[in-house]
């Protein structure tokens, strides 16, 4: 297979696209800049100064997690004989994100004017615990840049026959570039962009898919063995455990994730960051539809019949590349070359989201609060910078070592779901939560995931928790959901933690110079802290309605005197 010239090019053109729209984003980013000389410059450039549109704060929400991953796992998942539709659980899990943030996860947020989701570690916990529960979440973005460039890889190599090394590189430089010119609005109004290309670019595909010749209608192969078991999959009871733990995992992690919440933020209220969540629930579920056809029609196809041939791309071990497999083999070459810039679309606006994530708590949490109190709006901008190479330059690396989506997908979900969110419910909604209790929540849930074992990187399990056998493919894997488990003893631990060293100083039962966290002043500063953010939204609110009565009284007396002039 040569070089797809034609290819190239419209990739070409898609690139300089969304290079051209963060360019554009950065200039406007400048100018609210200078408009608004009494606004914090950190809180422009990472959350576009607190007034993102409402339509564009729920196509980048929405961009954000339709990212390479969603797009090609969901059609794998349909593809694999082993699992089917039941097990292609992204879509639905993800309202149940959209919707408990929206309910209960943005209002503390907002009301308290964080700029990351660290900001309440920091304060009830200090700075040290805070830079230690900061690691986890930096690492996970950094592999979920790793991932993202994996499925563009795989798929560029496939379509383009484009070197793997290439097209990760580029696609890297391209995210990169236009991240650092323009942050929070350069990020947002490309995922505008990337987010219409996905949805046009996929349903433009499916039709030729699936009228091929060489593919059967999918209604028949549905619940009927015909080239392989039914796409649409079964649920035993022996796996309702790890489906359970899946589904955990995929609802509940991304709430532990800063991209998530730089949305929230950015919003201009509270009500709008609700709606921005809910309306992001259903795109969701629109944009999956394309994915689990394109897998359907895969599990429909008689391979032999195509220029692709036998073996299968299960039994050759590319299930994970079927969505670019399929555009390659079972639509015509110009509709495939759409194909591809649906995925780079998709992989990007989940790129450009973790390279700001990681590069917001560094520079806000570590650099301004911890290393440089004094550091100037300047200083800061070159630190937000240079956290977003640096991100984006170790996630391009991890590229190079594995070029799995899955195991990316799996460390970076589950310190996520195992370690962060736990540690986030506290924080959020328990007074009673200290910094003795996150260090025996964390301890915990770290040592506990890493005694649990992992097949894909190689872990072998110490704990044999209930149902652990070999899996369809012959590898031992854990069937009880052990995540949601490990996630459960953590969060209760922080608690039981927080409350028994609460009482034992509280009380007198050990003496104040051995209370390391500091817990009656550390107490006493969040009391503080909420009573002072409530003060100011409450005055923000008085200041708002007296400049809509202002505004009022202004046209009133303009109109009078225009009437005193007729």
């Amino acid at each position: 297979m040569s070089l797809n010239v034609p290819g190239l090019i419209v990739m070409a053109i898609f690139y300089l696209l969304i290079l051209g729209t963060g360019i554009w984003a950065s200039m406007r980013s400048k100018k609210v800049e200078r408009k608004c000389t009494g606004s914090d410059g950190m809180e422009i450039t990472l959350l576009a100064g607190r007034n993102i549109n409402l339509l564009v704060g729920i196509f980048t929400l929405t961009a954000t997690w339709v990212g390479g991953g969603f797009i090609l796992g969901i059609a794998e998942a349909v593809y694999n004989p082993t699992l089917g539709l039941v097990w292609a659980l992204m879509p639905v899990p993800y309202v149940l994100t959209f919707f408990l943030g929206g309910f209960f996860f943005a209002k503390p947020m907002r009301e308290n004017k964080y700029v990351t989701m660290m900001d309440p570690f920091q304060i009830k916990y200090g700075n040290v615990l805070s830079s230690l529960l900061i690691f986890p979440a930096l690492i996970a973005d950094v592999l979920w840049v790793a991932r993202t460039l994996v499925s563009l890889g795989g798929t560029m190599s496939v379509i383009l026959d484009l070197p793997y090394v290439y097209s990760i590189c580029i696609s890297s430089v391209v995210a990169i570039v236009y991240t650092l010119l323009g942050g929070l609005y350069s990020v947002a109004y490309t995922d505008v962009i990337q987010l219409i290309l996905i949805f046009l670019s996929l349903w433009i595909c499916v039709p030729f898919m699936m009228t091929n010749p060489n593919s059967m209608d999918i209604t028949l192969t549905a619940f009927n063995e015909t080239f392989q078991a039914p796409w649409v999959g079964k649920l035993e009871l022996r796996d309702a455990g790890k489906w359970i733990d899946d589904f955990m995992v995929l609802a509940l992690g991304g709430l532990a994730y800063q991209a998530f919440y730089q949305r929230i933020l950015s919003a201009s209220s509270y009500t709008q960051a609700q709606v921005t969540c809910f309306a992001s629930s259903a795109f969701c579920l629109v944009l999956g539809i394309p994915s689990v056809l394109v897998g359907a029609v895969a599990a429909s196809t008689d391979w032999n019949l195509t220029s692709y041939g036998s073996p299968t791309p299960y039994e050759r071990g590319q299930a994970g590349s079927i969505l670019p497999i399929a555009l390659q083999y079972l639509t015509p070459s110009y509709v495939s070359i759409i194909g591809i810039g649906a995925v780079s679309a998709a992989v990007m606006s989940s790129m450009d989201s973790a390279l700001l994530s990681s590069a917001s708590m560094f520079s806000s949490n570590i650099y301004k609060n911890i290393i440089r109190n004094q550091a100037s709006d300047r200083e800061i901008q070159w630190v937000i910078r240079t956290s977003v190479v640096v991100c984006g330059l170790a996630g391009t690396a991890l590229t190079f070592l594995d070029n799995s989506v899955l195991v990316f997908w799996l460390v970076g979900v589950d310190m996520s779901y195992t370690i962060m969110f736990p540690q986030l419910v506290c924080v959020l909604f328990f007074k009673v939560s200290n910094g003795y209790g996150a260090s025996v929540g964390y301890l915990l849930a770290l040592v506990l995931r890493i005694l649990s074992g992992e097949p894909l990187i190689n872990l072998p399990p110490v704990i044999h928790f209930p149902g652990f056998r070999k899996d369809a493919e012959g590898v031992m894997t854990q069937f009880f959901p052990f995540r949601t488990t490990i996630m459960l003893t953590s969060l209760c631990s922080i608690l039981v933690a927080s409350g028994v060293t609460s009482d034992i100083f509280n009380k007198g039962l050990l003496s104040e110079r051995w209370d390391v966290f500091q817990i009656k002043r550390s107490q006493a500063k969040v009391t503080a802290l909420t009573r002072v953010k409530k003060e100011e939204s409450k005055k923000d609110c008085v200041e708002a309605k007296e400049a809509v009565v202002n505004k009022q009284l202004l046209d009133t007396s303009c109109w009078t005197e225009g009437d005193d002039g007729n």
